[in-house]
């Protein structure tokens, strides 16, 4: 067991600052959300791969007392969210990585631009169901969490759990909303981390605030510069029959 200890150690590495501290974890869990973050923003298929292992390296931060940390927060909506991410991910994957191919295949030179998704607007009836999904989703979830344990004030923990899961949905369908969806996200998540002592996720998310606000001018501006697709249309034989009996 001795020989192994070195493993718990890195697993508990823990720097203290200012009164409190960083768990190293945390905040390696964060940089790999950040670069799916910027993946995502490109567009690129690496992104999801990238951000499921931070989604891991977070799950077991936000259940630290199931892992010893027993002065630690339990943030039940943030831990299920990384569940969540995970599947979700695993989905926005295949639907990339098949969404790429479709685009390079439909080029007639099969090279250029390797981005995996044109971005595309919701649409209305998206846009609602967006809004409904986040609000009915907080109000269910909040008794649940509550009953659970999870960390005041529990309906933020709620909000951020479904907020995250349709902003992740809506970026594997290629939506250019669902940055706002995170906007919505960090504003209620930042102070709720901060409250409950994760501070490098804390700092994490505003930055993130910042980023998926650029990340939204970025996918707009890309949809606005998206070449349409042009479908071939085969020529009528009727009408080159009739050109020729004239």
């Amino acid at each position: 067991m001795d020989s192994m200890r070195w493993l718990v150690d890195i697993f508990n590495w823990y720097i203290p600052v200012a009164g409190g501290g960083l768990l190293m974890r945390e905040v390696f869990g964060n940089i790999f959300g950040l670069a799916s973050a910027l993946g995502g923003m490109r567009r690129k298929v690496w992104a999801w791969p990238v951000g499921i292992i931070g989604n891991l390296i977070l799950l077991t931060v936000f259940l630290s007392s199931l892992f010893g940390g027993a002065d630690t927060a339990t943030l039940l909506g943030q831990a299920g969210r990384q569940v969540m991410f995970i599947a979700v991910s695993v989905y926005g994957w295949v639907q990339w990585r098949r969404a790429k191919a479709e685009r390079q295949t439909g080029r007639e030179d099969g090279g250029g631009d390797d981005t995996a998704i044109a971005p595309q607007w919701a649409g209305l009836p998206a846009r609602i169901g967006i809004v409904a999904t986040m609000v009915i989703g907080t109000v269910a979830l909040t008794p649940l969490f509550a009953a659970l344990g999870s960390y005041e004030p529990v309906w933020a923990d709620a909000w951020t759990f479904v907020g995250s899961l349709v902003a992740t949905y809506g970026m594997a369908r290629g939506w250019v909303e669902f940055w706002l969806v995170w906007v919505a996200v960090d504003v209620v998540g930042v102070p709720l981390l901060f409250d409950a002592g994760y501070y490098a996720s804390a700092f994490m998310y505003m930055f993130y605030g910042v980023f998926t606000l650029v990340g939204f001018f970025v996918w707009v501006r890309a949809k606005a510069h998206e070449k349409p697709e042009v479908e071939t249309v085969m020529p009528d034989p009727r009408v080159r029959v009739h050109d020729s009996v004239r």
